[in-house]
């Protein structure tokens, strides 16, 4: 097996912008509150950098306090006069399916702009993001006219002395703050639990990508939704986001980041006790029993690991191969590795691109640098095949042992580290054997060891014989310190209300 991927210069040459893209390139720094565009009090910007050349390309605004408290007072009047929330249920849910079917009409440029900005294929996000982005809206629209509460008759009291209910309300002023690997998808996975609700809210993407977020933006007048429902911020975490948690007018905060990050958010909204949903790190176990078909079971894994470049909360990074079939396995992964081969993000036959910024660059390497100094053997990759952009090759890192960081750690790169194992508990045990409990995965034919190994393993989402699989109707989340609450599905929604209890003495 080779260390290194050989690829020609002209392989990491990006193609040439639409003149979509470049028009929403040059579009002036400027914030969405009230269904209108207007500049930042302060003016400082941040660059937004096209991660298949390391160049930038366009500019976006960096929100100052005075920015974030306008976006919050505006979805606070928004909520208190039910300009929203008091429409009709069905008004909502044909509201939010017109943004859906616009977003789908402008797919072609939403994956652009994502591969772009995040660095991700171009076919991958036309293929994943896009699709994904509309089907959450359409999802959760469904729900606005299928909230309600039940009456209840309590336990201490004659029939007929007392009418009871209890109502499910829209919980008010959401923040949600989403992270940088999967741009659009997550703003709307984010944004239409509460819109369904019928809460009001305020987005923030992340500072490295926020150009599908501000297009998404020219979408919500379309649609129809009404001034400050939807507000959308773009600025630093460690300023804007900050400001946005400790804002008293911001009723509920969700976030998705890393583990990090969500500790300080949670601790921050104590302070006037937010309702709060956080989605934080992984390192995902992949369990390979010994009578899987390799072949398919490597193929997976590969795929766990390299899609998005490993940029995946869930991304299967952990390896756990039976003993009679590691080798076999190793040598199928790193097979599969010249269809991961990282390429510019607009090259149509690109499967993976680069990570998303230097920081990330840097930060992956650095863990590749110091798995190999604690004694860890690369197998495949562990260089990047191109000094122009932040390109990593898919890595293989065997000889490994749990207190390396590099099995661990999150590293939110295209890095597995591989390990033996002989019996169902062995494994069991050394999948559990992380602060993490997102997600995991299980390749093998025999059901019964299938369903162990899900009731054993500690994380929100189990697969088997699949990896990633995510699907609006099911409730997504994590164990331990993988965060806590559920996106997606009722649990989605519920998350976004609060329950009243009404008793009414006759």
């Amino acid at each position: 097996m080779s260390s290194t991927t050989q690829t020609s210069p002209d392989t990491f040459v990006q193609r040439e912008y639409s003149p979509q893209a470049k028009a929403a390139l040059a579009r002036a720094p400027a914030l969405f509150i009230n269904n209108e565009w207007v500049a930042s009090t302060h003016g400082a910007t941040i660059a937004v950098e096209d991660p298949s050349t390391g160049r930038e390309v366009s500019r976006i605004a960096d929100a100052s306090d005075a920015d974030v408290d306008r976006a919050v007072n505006a979805a606070r009047a928004a909520f208190d006069d039910g300009r929203w929330s008091d429409l009709p249920p069905n008004v909502r849910e044909n509201t939010m399916r017109k943004l859906a079917d616009l977003i789908e009409a402008h797919a072609a440029e939403f994956a652009e702009l994502e591969a772009i900005d995040n660095g991700k294929p171009v076919g991958m996000a036309r293929m994943v993001d896009v699709p994904g982005a509309v089907d959450h809206l359409r999802y959760m629209a469904g729900w606005a006219s299928k909230l309600g509460g039940e009456t209840m008759q309590p336990s201490t009291m004659p029939r007929g002395t007392v009418f009871s209910y209890v109502s499910r309300e829209p919980v008010g002023v959401a923040a949600q703050i989403v992270p940088w690997n999967f741009p659009l998808l997550m703003a709307t996975l984010k944004i239409s639990p509460a819109l369904a609700a019928g809460c009001t809210l305020i987005l923030k993407p992340a500072e490295q990508t926020s150009l599908t977020a501000l297009r998404l933006a020219d979408l919500v007048v379309q649609a129809g939704f009404p001034p400050g429902v939807i507000n959308i911020i773009t600025g630093n975490g460690h300023t804007a986001g900050d400001r946005l948690v400790k804002h008293p007018g911001v009723d509920k905060v969700a976030f998705t980041g890393s583990t990090e990050v969500g500790k300080i958010i949670n601790r921050n909204a104590t302070e006037t006790l937010k309702r709060v949903t956080l989605e934080l790190g992984g390192k995902s176990p992949v369990v390979v029993m010994p009578d899987v078909n390799v072949a398919d079971a490597a193929a997976g894994a590969a795929g766990a690991i390299f899609f998005n470049s490993g940029q995946v909360c869930i991304a299967g990074s952990r390896l756990f191969a039976h003993r009679s079939i590691f080798d076999k396995v190793i040598e199928g992964i790193a097979g599969a590795t010249a269809f991961w081969t990282p390429r510019p993000s607009l090259d149509p036959s690109a499967h993976m691109g680069p990570l998303v910024s230097r920081d990330q660059f840097d930060r992956v390497m650095g863990y590749i640098e110091a798995g190999k100094r604690d004694g860890a053997t690369v197998a495949v990759g562990g260089d990047s095949p191109s000094s122009n952009g932040y390109y990593v090759n898919p890595t293989i890192l065997v000889d490994v042992k749990p207190t390396m960081s590099v099995v661990s750690e999150e590293i939110f790169g295209p890095v597995v580290v591989a390990q033996r194992f002989d019996d169902i508990d062995e494994v069991a045990k050394m999948a559990n054997d992380t602060c993490y409990g997102l997600g995991a995965g299980v390749w093998t034919r025999d059901v019964s060891a299938m369903h162990r190994l899900a009731s054993k393993i500690k994380a929100g989402t189990v697969w088997g014989n699949c990896h990633a699989v995510i699907d609006p109707a099911l409730p997504f989340g994590g164990f331990k310190q993988s965060g806590f609450g559920r996106e997606q599905a009722r649990q989605g929604i519920d998350a976004y209300t609060e329950l009243k209890t009404v008793i009414i003495k006759l």
